[in-house]
């Protein structure tokens, strides 16, 4: 993102792709594009609803990602975040590159533990771990969280070495390539922005020795109190390592309501006062005509002002 993005307010757009269709969310992507308000838009990373109804149509993030890029020719674009337990990571590494070229290198590669088996009452809802249901459906396996973060930090590694170089090899305690050869390379170079999203104290280690950006889930999901002392977490690693935690842009994800603009902007304001400035603002669907200008008119020209006032 480079050092003009650390040290600006930017904001984003997320279309959770659930219960959505792809007409619809290429509507509010393709309007965000003419935006210059908004620097970037997201997808997520789930294969079937993970809130409401059991049923609902998901499109698949990276597919979809891949065609947003092709019809998009500004913004900056992820998903927040892809999941390491679904994909390979060469594979992934593969498929990032495919769409860090389809878009002109505009990529940022959004990266998390994924499922893991959570301790009684750790997150989701009532206590119930969301990830469970949609892994048994589609065949994929749980891990313990520290073997969630060994295999993320590994994907990065392996991402990182199939980006640069012309044949790569790997020996991990989870992952084994040889031979690897990854061409045509990502069009950014050495290779795409690295988000890592996620707010455990293992996982806020591995931002702070890896990522560009750190990115977290809001409220109603985290009260602003909690982010501020997750970012005070990360503070302390990175001067476990000698890293100028300046350096990591703060990302935040806020779902926004649009009967309620005015406390919307009351607490962003409190999320910037903490000190993330990079804003994604979640959308719910069904996503209103208009939905972009609305976050432009409503959401972000109030915020710049107030913080200018």
């Amino acid at each position: 993102m480079g050092e003009q993005h650390r040290i600006q307010l930017t904001f984003g757009v997320k279309t959770t792709p659930m219960r959505a269709t792809y007409d619809e969310i290429r509507r509010v992507w393709e309007e965000a594009d003419a935006l210059p308000e908004i620097a970037d838009a997201w997808l997520w990373d789930h294969l079937m609803p993970i809130a409401g109804p059991k049923d609902g149509q998901v499109l698949e993030g990276w597919t979809l990602l891949s065609a947003l890029a092709a019809q998009t020719r500004r913004l900056r674009l992820g998903l927040l975040v892809t999941s390491n337990r679904v994909r390979e990571p060469a594979v992934l590494g593969k498929i990032a590159t495919t769409v860090d070229v389809i878009s002109g290198g505009r990529l940022v590669m959004g990266l998390g533990v994924g499922g893991t088996h959570q301790p009684p009452g750790a997150g989701g809802i009532a206590g119930v771990n969301p990830a469970v249901a949609e892994y048994e459906g589609y065949g994929l396996t749980l891990v313990p969280p520290a073997e969630g973060i060994a295999r993320l930090a590994e994907t990065v590694d392996i991402l990182r070495g199939m980006w640069t170089q012309d044949v790569f090899d790997h020996e991990g305690r989870h992952y084994t390539l040889r031979g690897n050869r990854n061409d045509p390379k990502p069009v950014q170079r050495p290779g795409p922005p690295l988000l890592i999203g996620g707010w455990g104290t293992r996982t806020l280690r591995l931002v702070a020795e890896q990522a560009d950006i750190w990115n977290i889930p809001g409220p109603p999901h985290h009260a602003v109190g909690y982010l501020a002392e997750r970012g005070r977490v990360l503070d302390d690693h990175c001067a476990a390592i000698g890293r100028d935690p300046r350096t990591i842009t703060r990302s935040v994800q806020f779902t926004v309501s649009y009967d309620d603009p005015a406390g919307d902007r009351a607490t962003i304001l409190e999320l910037i006062a903490a000190g993330f400035t990079h804003i994604v603002l979640s959308l719910r669907s069904p996503y209103p005509r208009g939905a972009a200008q609305w976050l432009v008119d409503e959401i972000i020209t109030p915020v710049r002002d107030a913080r200018q006032g």
